[in-house]
């Protein structure tokens, strides 16, 4: 009978999927610099962007605990990365949500997978966390640290309070669509060259 214990090959799947995540949100939020408005579609090219990855992620994924763990991780690499605390409760509450979808339909009921990846999403609405939280003195830091007033008064335009719910919902939606896409590279291309089975 196949052990329910994670092993350090899933340990191992877990942290090379998490790094990969890492470097595309790393890679957007460089560009988050270029204009706030960037910033503010994360919850649509994050979601697709990370969706590949994520799909051959789910590809490997039989026992319950290796999403939750990978949410724990982006909470610590969040947090290490100044990002802050704030943020950390939804990535990891979307991390346990997404795990228990996936696992009501065994890991490999698509429809559930779908449903789980679009949940696991809503964690990048946590990088808006401290711009809703600690708005005046996050202002204070990006003026103190070079960006200007203009840039300052357009992301705070995009992101806030009346704009939040709609950007959880986005995150949700866009991870959906994210997974359909990531699932149709995954089978056409990955399974062929019997990457994934």
């Amino acid at each position: 009978m196949e052990t329910k214990k994670l092993t350090a090959k899933d340990f191992i799947t877990i942290g090379i999927f998490t790094a990969i995540w890492f470097v595309v949100e790393f890679a957007f939020g460089m560009l988050g610099y270029l204009h706030p408005y960037i910033v503010a579609a994360y919850v649509v090219l994050l979601p697709l962007a990370g969706a590949i990855p994520m799909m051959l992620f789910y590809s490997k994924v039989e026992k319950f605990g290796m999403i939750t763990i990978m949410s724990v991780l982006i909470a610590i690499i969040m947090f290490v990365t100044g990002m802050g605390f704030l943020g950390a409760p939804l990535i990891i509450v979307a991390g346990v949500v997404a795990d228990l979808i996936a696992r009501a339909g065994s890991y490999k009921n698509a429809k559930m997978i779908v449903i789980s990846y679009g949940v696991f999403c809503s964690w990048i609405c946590a990088n808006y966390f401290p711009i809703l939280v600690t708005a005046k003195s996050y202002r204070k830091d990006l003026l103190d640290s070079g960006f200007s007033k203009e840039y300052a008064n357009n992301l705070f335009r995009a992101i806030n309070s009346k704009t939040i719910a709609l950007l959880v919902i986005c995150c949700v939606l866009f991870g959906f669509l994210g997974a359909f896409l990531g699932k149709s590279v995954v089978k056409k291309h990955f399974e062929k060259a019997g990457i994934v089975q």
